[in-house]
């Protein structure tokens, strides 16, 4: 089964601080051992909150910035594959992106029904 493990920050270090380099490196190592395992399907990072356009109600009004003000922002995610929720939390657990925020794990839908 697939699941996205998604990225939440409350903050990003700048890449080139100590921590950047920590956070950026760990999330590098993260990513290739997932593939290594065979249980990475996709990830990718994603732009700060300050770069994000929404669009949303009925009449599509378009808006600069993020959907909801949060303390966390969405920084990016990962679709596993997994063979429940246990395995997919155990994955979550090793990511280093937990200790800048949190990581929210979500079972995907077949869209086949």
């Amino acid at each position: 089964m697939h699941y996205m493990l998604l990225y939440y920050l409350r903050e990003r270090p700048e890449p080139g601080t100590p921590a950047g380099d920590a956070l950026f490196g760990g999330m590098a190592a993260f990513t290739r051992a997932l593939a290594e395992r065979g249980a990475l399907v996709h990830s990718g990072p994603l732009a700060a909150p300050s770069t994000a356009t929404t669009v949303r109600g009925v009449a599509a009004l378009v808006t600069t910035g993020p959907f909801a003000e949060t303390a966390e922002w969405l920084g990016g995610y990962a679709v596993v594959e997994a063979a429940d929720l246990d395995g997919a939390l155990a994955l979550a657990k090793e990511c280093p992106s937990r200790e800048y925020g949190s990581i929210e794990v979500r079972p995907m839908l077949d869209p086949s029904g």
